[in-house]
């Protein structure tokens, strides 16, 4: 099997930094903890819980000791309320989300209708939203109730697709606003990974594409959506133990991308798997 690696993939900057914070904390002896997951990957989680560091859902859970904020970010308020707990925090929020947060406020300071492009599930977003207190999410189609704003500012998830971002801001332009704001917010990581995985996957060179991260990790699942509509049999798997004999059966060239949260040694293991066989 000849393997193709995506010239962009595995991890990004914001979560390279966000796991070497949480295991410089774990090295104090503390006792140490993650508000929700701290990045989007399983097997990543699942080593630096074997440094000592606690997955969390509530500043209840915490017994003391130190409050790792996530690389999505949190709302403040929950972090003012960790501090009042007597938590210590050290915030290893991405840096570029921290940028996109902190124009939503803003937007919302300065009397725009907020209008996030994203997923409101994901906690990136659900943090923006805490923050700005009232905004409109948009995943495709803006809703006819912006009509009646006459002040929009938008904004984008830092890992949401370059083209559905600039189809809603294209839709936003058929309202009759007196004055339409617009911030690109989405990280140029995201932008990279997802270039390489379409040139990868439109090049002709590869028979199948394997696309590496958690399944719940937004922009891993981006990347195969991407890949997939390019016209490739696609599979999103965790780990190389999830490769299975008629995913290769009759291929003789494998592509192989991953998410911003993928560290190296499952990329490695995963092609050394593939190039086995």
């Amino acid at each position: 099997m000849h393997v193709i690696r995506a010239d962009k993939s595995g991890f990004c900057f914001g979560v390279k930094r966000a796991i070497e914070m949480a295991r410089q904390q774990c090295e104090t002896g503390k006792r140490v903890y993650s508000l929700g997951p701290l990045i989007h990957n399983p097997q990543v989680i699942e080593r630096l819980r074997e440094d000592g560091l606690t997955v969390i859902d509530s500043p209840d859970e915490a017994e003391g000791g130190t409050v790792v904020i996530r690389s999505h970010g949190a709302p403040t308020s929950l972090i003012a309320e960790l501090r009042a707990r007597g938590l210590e925090v050290v915030d290893a929020t991405c840096p570029l989300v921290k940028r996109a947060q902190e124009r939503a406020v803003a937007l919302a300071r300065d009397g725009y209708a907020v209008v996030i492009v994203g997923d409101p599930r994901h906690p990136e977003v659900r943090a923006m939203l805490a923050d700005v207190g009232e905004a409109t999410v948009v995943e495709e189609e803006p809703p006819a109730t912006l009509a009646s704003a006459k002040r929009v500012g938008v904004i984008a998830q830092t890992t949401q697709a370059p083209e559905s971002f600039r189809h809603v801001v294209h839709r936003l332009l058929d309202f009759d606003f007196d004055e339409l704001r617009v911030y690109n917010t989405i990280c140029q990581a995201t932008v990279d990974r997802q270039r390489a995985a379409l040139d990868l996957a439109g090049s002709g060179d590869v028979d199948v594409m394997f696309v590496l991260g958690g399944r719940n990790s937004a922009n891993t699942g981006r990347l195969a959506q991407l890949c997939l509509a390019a016209g490739v049999p696609t599979y999103h798997l965790e780990t190389p133990d999830e490769l299975t004999d008629d995913m290769t059966a009759g291929r003789r060239s494998a592509g192989v991308t991953a998410g911003a949260s993928t560290p190296d040694w499952i990329i490695n293991a995963f092609v050394a798997a593939l190039e086995s066989r």
